[in-house]
């Protein structure tokens, strides 16, 4: 008989390496000090195969390391499934060097003299020198990046656990970046409960003045029958006495008569000559005017850090607007309604360093009938606007002075008639003239200021009424009683962390806030939306 290593087969097996992943066993042989006989060795020195077909021996073996199996019957054949995973290598004919060389499993055939078989599954393991090695490198750099912070990781296969309490998402966010150059990162963490936002508080000083002066001067001449003539002299610039024939009106006229004719004035203010014995009269046009008109608004709005507040202390006016043509053919025409009054707008924001930055939107608007127009018999009033829109940053405290403005004008008319008005002295009673100067005189000052909630049972800021309610029906307060009546309110005790999946949903933006109807409506007829916290007072009046 040929011996077992001189075979052509046998050669061929001993010479061939299958790679395989294999994990420590105690069923066979590991190279080194003989360990007692395992269930795999047992059931290969059987000699009988139709025990091993039926049931495969598990064979555990480590990522660089080896185990022998035994055979009680001379070895023919050896196979191995997945040669990246481990490797079998004859060393006699009773004995198969299984090396174990990347994690997974595979299969191992033995071919034994007289027919029968073996049948073993090899699972290789991570070697723990390597994921030991692997994991306190990791270790070290959590401690290094997260100083004080209770951060666990464990390392299995190409997985990588975190475990443990971080104090914010930021350490969150930098722990899945450590473990993320190790292998898949799997965020196991809690994050500690954050602290209440910080509120800010913003205080807005709105002031403006405007001053105006006019001067007119004019002369309106009319005739009620001198030399038989009917008839005026006027620039047009001021309102002229109308004149016409005794016949055309009855009655008091409410200015003069003559023997051929009537005037009727139309402006009382002005001055008002006639003689009779001539019929000639004229209306002198000779006013000044002073106006002041002074604003000065400061609103206040509480926020919390990086959320929008609004504020609208006004109201809104109705104004017409034409939809286009009916089925009649007429134009419809529907009622909408504009904001006016002083309003805030800010988003505040705390920076890193500590200083505030603040996106903020004042604005003081009043009705403006002098430049109005009239539309189907409606009045419909301008809106004079002074706004500003900015983004500035700034300590708690500091004030900035985001806007300001110095605007003085000077608007001269004069109208006369030609030739006439041109020549000396005698020209100036067929001439009219209109001066009018103007200032104004705006700025806007915004200062942030940190704030905390009042404590309990301290005195709340309250307004000075100068009248005196009627005293009260009720004797208790309309509102639900506190604590003191109704005993302490079985609350959730606060946690000192919880999973980070629950902080970003306590995060994520709530709905916005809707105004019931009635309440105010926008432009559009729709119930204007506010964000963060907003106060309003003042209303609407919808014409009849």
């Amino acid at each position: 008989m040929t011996p077992w290593l001189q075979r052509p087969a046998m050669k061929a097996v001993a010479a061939c390496i299958v790679s395989a992943s294999i994990a420590l066993g105690v069923a066979p042989q590991q190279a080194g000090p003989a360990p007692s006989p395992s269930p795999a060795q047992s059931n290969a020195e059987q000699g009988s195969g139709s025990v091993g077909e039926e049931s495969p021996n598990d064979l555990f073996v480590s990522v660089g390391k080896s185990v022998i199996v035994n055979s009680s019957l001379p070895i023919e054949r050896v196979s191995v499934g997945y040669g990246d995973v481990a490797e079998a290598t004859a060393v006699s004919p009773r004995e198969v060097l299984v090396n174990g060389k990347a994690p997974g499993e595979t299969s191992l055939i033995f071919w034994q003299q007289g027919g029968g078989k073996l049948f073993f599954d090899i699972h290789v393991q991570p070697s723990r020198f390597v994921s030991d090695s692997r994991l306190e490198v990791l270790r070290r750099q959590m401690g290094r990046e997260l100083p004080g912070q209770k951060v666990d990781a464990t390392i299995e296969n190409d997985l990588v656990f975190l475990r443990g309490t971080v104090k914010d998402l930021t350490s969150a966010d930098r722990a899945m970046a450590v473990a993320g150059a190790f292998g898949k990162s799997v965020n196991l963490l809690y994050v500690e409960a954050p602290k209440p936002e910080t509120q800010i508080l913003l205080r807005v000083k709105f002031a403006s003045v405007d001053r105006t002066r006019s001067n007119q001067l004019g002369i309106n001449l009319f005739s009620l029958g001198a030399t038989n003539t009917l008839g005026s002299v006027t620039t047009q610039q001021f309102s002229a006495p109308v004149v016409g024939n005794n016949s055309s009106t009855s009655g008091n006229t409410g200015g003069a008569v003559g023997r051929g004719g009537q005037a009727t004035l139309s402006n009382a203010l002005n001055l008002f000559f006639f003689r009779p014995d001539l019929n000639l009269g004229a209306t002198i046009e000779a006013l000044e005017a002073r106006g002041v008109v002074q604003v000065l608004a400061e609103p206040n709005l509480l926020a919390e850090n990086g959320h929008q507040a609004s504020f609208l202390a006004g109201g809104e006016f109705p104004y017409p607007v034409v939809q286009g043509s009916s089925a009649g053919g007429t134009n419809a025409v529907t009622i909408q309604f504009r904001q006016f009054g002083v309003r805030l707008n800010f988003i505040p924001k705390i920076m890193p360093s500590g200083a505030i930055r603040l996106q903020v939107a004042p604005e003081v608007s009043s009705l403006d009938y002098v430049n109005g127009i009239t539309v189907s018999g409606f009045t419909v009033p301008g809106i004079s606007v002074r706004n500003v829109n900015t983004e500035v940053e700034l300590a708690e405290g500091q004030s900035f002075a985001i806007g300001g403005l110095l605007d003085n004008r000077e608007t001269q008319t004069m109208d006369k008639i030609p030739f006439i008005g041109d020549i000396p002295i005698l020209g100036k009673f067929f001439q009219s003239r209109t001066l009018t100067k103007s200032n104004t005189e705006l700025m806007v000052i915004v200062t942030p200021q940190i704030v905390r909630p009042i404590p309990s049972g301290q005195p709340i800021p309250a307004l000075n009424f100068p009248q005196t309610f009627l005293p009260p029906n009720t004797t208790h307060d309309m509102a639900t009683p506190g604590q003191n009546v109704t005993g302490p309110v079985p609350a959730t005790p606060p946690v000192a962390a919880i999973p980070i999946e629950s902080l970003l949903k306590s995060m994520e933006p709530e709905k916005p806030l809707t105004a019931t109807p009635g309440s105010g409506m926008s432009g559009n007829g729709v119930p204007p939306i506010a964000t963060g916290g907003s106060v309003q007072s003042g209303g609407a009046t919808t014409p009849q």
